[in-house]
């Protein structure tokens, strides 16, 4: 029998989760904002990148659109990594990591609403709907025959309508794959599955910037984002998410980093397993089937393997020497004989 922490109901989590994403998607339509403070803001952002020298979208961009391999391959994963890795790593948790899992969850739920709140606040034209004096090519337009993604953004054809296009600050594409990297850097065992989890954030940014579909700043605020819903899960109260936070080991126990677990020293018995079969019975390396133990006080009286004879005899020939010499006279011999 053991402890291992159960999740929650799978359908409690799905209704959840559902409703979080419609309100998320609701409110990216109902937060649209106005054109002309959407593309002042953008140009804004552009400008701050080229004073600081990290408009790093602009060669990024030029990259993609004059290699159509780059261009082709970034607008694919643009339009559907962002929709399908979250989940996946949010169904992984629920069922190998149970334990970690309200933590995640309740950390990417918080950060989404975190981001729905700065859209409402600074509507951002992105780079690939800017004039084109700015020198930017909106990729998944003109790659768009190759997909199933039209000229608005990675919507489907026949959805843009659907989406909100100003939806550029922050970048939540940049936030939902750092959550994922942080998760299965911290929760998987494989080094590989740490690896890629380490490596999708930072594809993520080079992909949304070299599509023009964000500035190098938007990563940046998903990041930001990111930091303020972790901060945000780690206060609510540990019934909530069931653990205060993510350490380098995994996800940690509530009120902190987790205690170590005391050391246990275990014999190696057959095939690796505990020695200690019942009380008084245990197998040593070389044995198949347990012998009971003399749980002695005195350890001099367990005979010991090394030079038990030689113990023995010596005892032995104190033993003689202790006793003195008594020749048997012939009357007390009679008497034995009788």
């Amino acid at each position: 029998m053991t402890n291992r922490p159960q999740p929650p109901r799978w359908w409690a989590e799905l209704l959840l989760l559902g409703l979080v994403y419609a309100a998320y998607s609701g409110g990216r339509l109902l937060v649209r904002g106005d054109v002309g403070l959407a593309v002042d803001h953008g140009l804004a952002i552009l400008r701050l990148e080229e004073l600081l020298a990290i408009d790093l979208e602009r060669p990024l961009n030029r990259l993609f659109t004059g290699q159509p391999v780059l261009g082709i391959s970034a607008d694919f994963l643009y339009a559907s990594l962002h929709y399908l890795v979250t989940p996946a790593v949010l169904v992984w948790l629920y069922r190998r990591r149970p334990q970690q899992y309200r933590f995640a969850r309740t950390w990417l739920m918080l950060s989404t609403l975190l981001g729905l709140v700065g859209f409402a606040l600074v509507p951002t034209c992105p780079p690939r709907l800017l004039d084109a004096s700015y020198g930017f090519t909106d990729t998944m337009a003109r790659y768009s025959s190759y997909g199933w993604w039209g000229g608005e953004a990675s919507a489907p054809r026949g959805l843009g309508s659907f989406t909100n296009q100003f939806a550029a600050m922050p970048s939540l594409h940049v936030g939902w794959a750092l959550w994922c990297g942080v998760v299965l850097w911290c929760c998987a065992r494989r080094p590989l599955v740490r690896a890629l989890g380490a490596a999708y954030p930072a594809v993520t940014t080079v992909v949304v910037m070299g599509t023009a579909n964000h500035y190098f700043l938007d990563a940046v605020a998903g990041a930001a984002v990111m930091g303020a819903g972790y901060l945000a899960a780690r206060a609510l109260p540990a019934g909530i998410t069931g653990i205060a936070g993510i350490t380098g080991a995994g996800l940690s126990a509530s009120g902190g980093s987790a205690e170590p677990a005391p050391h246990t020293t275990r014999t190696a018995g057959f095939r690796g397993k505990s020695t200690i079969v019942s009380v008084g019975w245990e197998t040593s390396a070389g044995e198949l089937l347990p012998v009971q133990r003399l749980a002695a006080a005195d350890p001099a009286a367990v005979p010991r393997a090394d030079g038990a004879a030689g113990g023995m005899a010596g005892h032995s020939g104190r033993a003689a020497d202790e006793s003195p010499e008594s020749p048997e006279s012939p009357e007390d011999a009679a008497a034995t004989a009788r």
